[in-house]
């Protein structure tokens, strides 16, 4: 390469001469900031190309850039999430900037030291996917790292906020399994592990949207909720309880798709046909939800737009944004083969 070739460790000297443009021009486009025109960017790439450059991560910290991103997830079975992260990393294309993805864990102490590791490392900026920490709590983070929080519907000076409207959501699932003549429809929760904010969880405004839509049609008697985890396992034990009931359920609406696939197992064990015997709905509409021998009636949130608007707002926040922005977006109702009319 062209560094090789010259015995020495090329310089941002040497591709600003090379590119024929000041070494500040070529400093806006390794931080992919504002005010360069796609033709100087091109120019200058291309200099980096013919020259081998590749900038110092120890230099970077020095001037206050890594050119990383700090992702923090709660845990990594979740295909939602594998989702957002796609939807991430289409939006750092183009860019120097990596992703560092860092494991919280179920309790608010391992997410501290998760977050702590990023912040070690000076990462540029941090993702925050479902996060367990209270509002004071992030807003420390993101007063010294621009700091994005993905799924709490808070709002922040700052940090900026995405979420989809969990309360449309649940209302469009519930409602449709009421319109497919349900009666006794359960719902598979969560159980609170955040720091003192649960109005602000998605879990819990869906679990609370499910409650409402159940007594305006005068369904209050039939409320039924297990509340475990949004995990398969979670989903497995939570519909065993409710499989349990006397009656039991015509229709499970599961808080997240990876709950609904362990639902699904538990239905399975028990000898009962989806929806024949019993409708099951998810929310999240996951790529497996849509696969021939699943079918999973399910609410559509995006997790790619959601990880796009994140990382384009994360970017906006490295360059000097200082505003806060609050982004939600609506949700769709999918309809597939697992909910049907009542029997």
């Amino acid at each position: 390469m062209g560094g090789a070739a010259r015995g020495r460790r090329i310089t941002i000297a040497d591709v600003a001469s090379r590119a024929q443009v000041s070494t500040t021009a070529v400093s806006k486009v390794l931080r992919n900031a504002y005010g360069v025109s796609a033709a100087m960017r091109d120019r200058v790439r291309a200099a980096i190309d013919e020259l081998g450059y590749r900038p110092r991560n120890a230099a970077r910290a020095m001037r206050g850039h890594t050119f990383t991103i700090g992702v923090l997830l709660p845990h990594i079975s979740n295909p939602f999430f594998a989702e957002i992260l796609d939807g991430l990393m289409t939006q750092l294309g183009g860019t120097d900037y990596q992703a560092i993805l860092v494991q919280g864990g179920k309790d608010p102490e391992g997410e501290r030291r998760a977050i702590d590791a990023l912040v070690d490392r000076q990462v540029d900026g941090i993702l925050m996917i479902a996060p367990l920490g209270s509002k004071g709590e992030l807003e420390e983070v993101a007063a010294g790292t621009p700091t994005i929080v993905l799924g709490p519907h808070e709002k922040s000076a700052l940090y900026d906020s995405v979420h989809d409207d969990d309360e449309a959501g649940a209302e469009l699932v519930v409602r449709h399994l009421i319109a497919l003549g349900h009666r006794r429809i359960a719902h598979i929760g969560q159980r609170d592990a955040s720091r003192g904010r649960p109005a602000a969880l998605l879990h819990t405004i869906r679990e609370r949207t499910y409650r409402r839509v159940m007594a305006e049609h005068g369904l209050a008697g039939e409320i039924a909720v297990a509340a475990t985890a949004y995990t398969e396992e979670g989903g497995y034990a939570a519909a065993r309880v409710l499989l349990a009931r006397e009656p039991r359920p015509t229709a499970i609406f599961a808080g997240a798709d990876l709950a609904a696939f362990g639902a699904l197992a538990a239905l399975y064990e028990a000898g009962l046909a989806v929806p024949a015997d019993i409708s099951l709905a998810g929310y999240d509409n996951t790529r497996m939800s849509g696969l021939a021998h699943i079918s999973l009636t399910t609410v559509d949130q995006d997790g790619t737009i959601m990880g796009r608007t994140a990382g384009r707002l994360l970017l906006e926040r490295i360059q000097g944004r200082t505003a806060a922005v609050d982004f939600s977006l609506t949700p769709t109702l999918v309809p597939r083969r697992s909910t049907a009319p009542c029997r």
